[in-house]
């Protein structure tokens, strides 16, 4: 027979499994508390009829204990699921202990409550966006990252493998055809090579023409430099005051050639008795010719002459622009 007043004044008074001891109050530990005090009241072990709500992922259900189901502890809490609606849970509540204690009663509608709000705090929490916390593992980041070490230094090796190995096929070190080498792949590294070397043709070329561009836009630079640091102008061939120059020096020349004529046949009629035509040689007229304002040159530089091996003696005629003086009658006769 189950004696609530012996079980209470061992375990309250002595030792209890659920207790936690406090200065100011004691707690309990159980789960089928409905308060969590460790009290006569509270106490799910000291009280043969007891009544207490729990949630189980988000949905309540009502706990009933009665002295006639003590002899079964496999069976003898009685499990009745609550609404979700909390108005409707209260009267369930009601429903179940009428006559209950109204301690029970009252202690299992504030459990009730409570659980309500913080699931509904739950699913607000839920509804908003906040940034979820991911675990660091220092141990498994360490092991991956020796482990990636590790194959970065084995393909290093099998890189140097493969060179040593492809040079040894290139100079003949096992013979024309080795014996345990596949074709395909030495065809494959023939193309590969064969591949590699076009594109460095390619990239000289292209580097070769793009410096030849570039040299040609220097000398063009240079030269343009050269020429403004000379305080060279470029003119147009045709201005008016060339123009004006000209016609004045065509009409000149025409007042010129006619004085020449004339002062020829003169001279002609004096000289018939002393000397037939035959004799003396046909005069010739030279128009002169405009010549573009001397440029600025640089000075000749003066050849040694060799000893043995001179050429044949040249006779060069250098005519010069004198400047414009009224001409006699005696110079346009020689002129």
């Amino acid at each position: 027979m189950q004696s609530d007043d012996v079980i209470w004044s061992v375990i309250g008074h002595e030792f209890c499994s659920y207790k936690v001891r406090t200065v100011t109050q004691n707690f309990c530990r159980n789960e089928y508390n409905v308060t969590g005090l460790c009290t006569r009241q509270s106490c799910p072990l000291a009280n043969s009829r007891y009544a207490t709500v729990r949630e189980n992922e988000g949905v309540l259900y009502l706990y009933m204990k009665t002295i006639e189901r003590a002899h079964t502890p496999a069976k003898m809490w009685e499990k009745i699921e609550l609404s979700k609606d909390y108005s409707k849970a209260l009267e369930q509540i009601d429903k179940e202990l009428k006559y209950w204690p109204n301690f029970t009663i009252h202690k299992c509608k504030q459990r009730v409550t409570k659980i309500t709000q913080y699931l509904i705090k739950m699913r607000r929490i839920k509804l908003r966006q906040e940034p979820k916390l991911v675990g660091v593992k220092k141990k498994l980041d360490r092991r991956e990252a020796t482990r990636e070490r590790k194959a970065l230094s084995a393909a290093h090796l099998e890189k140097s493998i493969e060179k040593e190995l492809i040079e040894r096929l290139k100079s003949k070190a096992y013979g024309d055809a080795p014996l345990n080498v596949n074709e395909s792949v030495w065809q494959a590294i023939l193309d590969r090579e064969k591949s590699g070397k076009e594109k460095e043709l390619n990239a000289g070329t292209q580097l070769d023409m793009e410096d030849d561009e570039t040299d040609g836009e220097e000398e063009e630079e240079v030269v343009e430099e050269d020429w403004d640091a000379e305080g060279g102008e470029f003119v147009s061939d045709f201005s008016g005051d060339e123009d004006g120059d000209l016609d004045d020096d065509l009409s000149d020349l025409e007042d010129v050639v006619d004085g020449g004529l004339g002062a020829e046949e003169t001279g002609d009629d004096q000289s018939d008795d002393d000397s037939s035509p035959e004799d003396q040689p046909p005069t010739k007229t030279v128009l002169g010719k405009r010549k573009a304002k001397p440029t600025a040159k640089a000075p000749p530089q003066k050849k040694l002459d060799k000893p043995g091996r001179r050429g044949p003696r040249v006779e060069v005629e250098i005519e010069r622009e004198m400047e414009s003086v009224p001409f006699t009658r005696s110079a346009l006769a020689n002129w």
